[in-house]
């Protein structure tokens, strides 16, 4: 079998873990030392303009993004600008249009009133032109009529048939009262 393992004290100085004993303290600091510029070095010629120009890389796209941006906006601002000018002058057109038509269309209305307004007093004129060819047929034929009735009406209530002047002149002095 293995025998068990002993610790047994190491002489004086030469005990207890190497990196906390003093004599291996100035090759500490040497290789420290050296391992830091090393480091450094690599840092500021490798790995930070690397970085640096990653980040002067977005910072660049990040104004040439907000740029974009402002363009843009400038941009839809101007195109909403000329839309409302365009619709402005949409309305105006539509509106004089509308004006224009409305006016046309009175007058023609207007126009047309006024040809139906003479064609009416025409045929009014005509109808009591006609009206009154009509009355003064009818009166001359009322006279007739008066005449032969009271004819009629004095025969068969006397029996005698009168004379023509004498019944135009007893219808002519009834027609007077």
């Amino acid at each position: 079998m293995a025998e068990p393992v002993t610790h047994t004290e190491a002489p004086e100085g030469h005990g207890g873990f190497p990196p906390f004993q003093s004599q291996h303290f100035p090759s500490q600091l040497f290789w420290l030392a050296l391992t830091f510029i090393l480091l450094y070095v690599l840092m500021s010629r490798v790995a930070l303009p690397r970085v640096g120009a990653i980040l002067a890389d977005r910072q660049k796209r990040i104004a040439d993004d907000l740029a974009a941006a402002q363009r843009l906006k400038e941009q839809s601002e101007a195109a909403n600008a000329a839309y409302q000018k365009s619709l402005a002058e949409a309305r105006r057109r539509a509106q004089s249009i509308a004006a224009e038509t409305r006016e046309r269309q009175t007058a023609e209305a207007e126009a047309t009133n006024s040809r139906l307004e003479a064609q009416l007093h025409e045929k009014l004129a005509a109808a009591e032109r006609s009206i009154g060819t009509t009355r003064a047929t009818a009166m001359r034929n009322v006279g007739g009529i008066a005449a032969e009735t009271a004819a009629a009406i004095v025969e068969r209530l006397t029996g005698t048939t009168p004379t023509e002047q004498e019944v135009a002149a007893a219808v002519a002095g009834a027609s007077k009262r």
